[in-house]
């Protein structure tokens, strides 16, 4: 006899975890799949579970969760698993506490793991610093999954105390350790995989993701909004899709509104993936590698699923979490939550002639941005070295690139780079990974400080300069998301990023892009508050002096010389 609390749905039932397809109806009653039965009844819809993104920066969307979950849900997802970092190195412990009650305030199944590099590196300035003690405190959590990726890739092929007691930490509690580790092969690739680092998200190349399966690691297939390595990576979803997971890892708002894991498993089996394995990715390894509550369409799990009008489009007709109807016909039903504003900007005011640099070197290093990915190359620029400050070469695309502690007072560090294509102005951000200090790339020192300094009197926000204009989306919440509601932030990052087309960028994620040009642990060459930054070499390049520095110099030269 039905009650009248159940639930019914019928349709095409998508059994990934059997590998098996079939007509039936599926009763949901307190939250959980009661009974799903055969029937007759031909529909044209697709019952399977919900989708999974593996590996997330919440805060990368400027959204905090709950409106996150609000995008998330009405294109299938269900669940994350989520690295706090982001706000872990600007406020510490309480950012990470308030991300937990923030997604505590949906049903959405957010899981977050504890950050294993607040800072990054040692090379950078922060808000905070996560050390094995403060780790473990974490980790001892049960809504803490995982430790999160291990970025500092040196110290574990060197056996570094606090890594390793890290490491320890996690494999003592019984938890996954997510990696990071670009490029890296061969012995190195071993020695890393070795000590119990179970993921990566950063594999560019097919050879370079076969080469980590065959030793037992998980690849993370990234698409997001900067890092886009579908394309390159589908294949292993036939062969290998239990060792693979799906993940944007960070997604700005403006493409959180068209798509999310959805689009990434459409895409996937138009390339000819077999639909069943690329749901396998999906949906299945996430929650078998990280022991998630979240349900797989069996009887008794959690009725955590998706409705699709047929697996080609993938196109979401419902979105169910814990028996609850969280999105229809692509409009979601989750409300948002009252937000407060957690903040840490101390920032120095700038003047233009805090922007000069020198330097007596040719050809000089300039980073060279590379379009959908979040590696860089070192492009030499040559130029007649004289006593002079360093001009910007919009016509060549050398623009200037500068990079403010936004925690304490303090001077800019300036470098040039290659590949933002700006005709005239400056787009700035305090989204900066992973430390969260200003960035800004301009084509005039004066462009630069007004874009700069506009960031500092926000505390916080994505912004682009011009001559025919400004627009800053403000971001009060630590400096990296919006107070705002999904909706409203989606639209005008949207905004955002056609201005800076007009501009002249050609980069398919300016905003995103710029984000990641203070990012140390991604190589060649990056920015930090601190310096020019060798990332292979991990040491800092001594290239660009402020005037102050380089007068020094030449005293010192001519007193030499005497």
């Amino acid at each position: 006899m039905t009650r009248p609390d159940q639930i019914h749905i019928n349709g095409t039932i998508v059994d990934v975890l059997n590998d098996r397809q079939f007509n039936g109806q599926l009763t949901i009653e307190d939250g959980h799949i009661i009974d799903i039965s055969p029937m007759d009844e031909v529909t044209s819809q697709f019952i399977l579970p919900g989708f999974i993104d593996a590996h997330v920066h919440i805060e990368s969307s400027m959204l905090v969760p709950s409106e996150f979950a609000r995008l998330a849900v009405r294109h299938g997802t269900v669940a994350t698993v989520s690295d706090p970092h982001e706000i872990a190195n600007v406020l510490g412990l309480p950012g990470v506490e308030f991300m937990l009650e923030n997604a505590a305030s949906t049903p959405f199944k957010f899981h977050f793991t504890a950050p294993s590099c607040v800072p990054a590196t040692s090379f950078e300035t922060s808000g905070a610093t996560f050390d094995a003690e403060v780790t473990r405190q974490l980790l001892e959590r049960d809504d803490i999954v995982a430790l999160s990726e291990m970025m500092n890739i040196p110290g574990v092929l060197n056996g570094l105390e606090d890594v390793r007691a890290k490491l320890n930490i996690a494999h003592d509690l019984g938890k996954p350790v997510d990696g990071h580790a670009p490029e890296l092969r061969g012995s190195a690739a071993s020695s890393y995989i070795g000590s119990g680092i179970s993921t990566d998200h950063e594999c560019v190349s097919l050879e370079e993701a076969l080469e980590k399966i065959s030793q037992g690691m998980l690849v993370q297939i990234r698409e997001g909004s900067a890092a886009q390595n579908l394309d390159d990576l589908h294949s292993l979803l036939n062969d290998h899709s239990r060792q693979c997971m799906l993940c944007s890892d960070d997604k700005h708002p403006d493409d959180l509104l068209d798509g999310h894991i959805n689009d990434m498993v459409r895409r996937a089996i138009a390339k000819g993936v077999d639909p069943m394995r690329v749901l396998w990715s999906a949906c299945v390894t996430p929650v078998q590698h990280y022991d998630l509550p979240v349900g797989l369409l069996q009887t008794g799990d959690p009725a955590d699923l998706v409705v699709l009008e047929d697996l080609e489009s993938c196109k979401v007709l419902q979105t169910w979490i814990a028996g609850k109807l969280v999105s229809e016909n692509n409009t979601s039903r989750l409300s948002g939550s009252p937000v407060v504003t957690p903040n840490h900007f101390k920032a120095k005011v700038l003047e233009q002639e805090d922007l000069q640099v020198f330097s007596e070197e040719d050809p000089l290093p300039v980073i060279q941005v590379v379009d959908g990915q979040l590696v860089t190359e070192r492009f030499e620029w040559s130029r007649t070295p004289n006593r002079e400050p360093i001009e910007i070469d919009p016509a060549a695309d050398i623009l200037k690139i500068v990079v403010h502690n936004r925690y304490t007072p303090a001077m800019p560090a300036v470098a040039f780079i290659r590949g933002f294509r700006l005709r005239e102005g400056a787009l700035v951000s305090s989204v900066a990974h992973d430390s969260h200090n200003i960035v800004s790339v301009g084509s005039s020192d004066d462009f630069i400080v007004q874009a700069i300094n506009r960031i500092i009197d926000l505390k916080g926000g994505v912004g682009a300069f011009s001559p025919d204009g400004d627009l800053f989306l403000p971001l009060p919440v630590a400096g990296i998301m919006s107070a705002d509601d999904a909706f409203s932030v989606g639209a005008l990052y949207a905004d955002l990023d056609r201005l800076a087309r007009q501009m002249g960028s050609t980069l398919r994620a300016p905003f995103m892009t710029l984000s990641f040009m203070a990012l140390l642990v991604i190589p060649e060459i990056k920015l930090s508050d601190r310096g020019l930054f060798d990332g292979k070499e991990f040491k800092f390049l001594k290239t660009y002096q402020p005037r102050t520095e380089f007068a020094a110099k030449q005293r010192a030269n001519h007193e030499a010389s005497l």
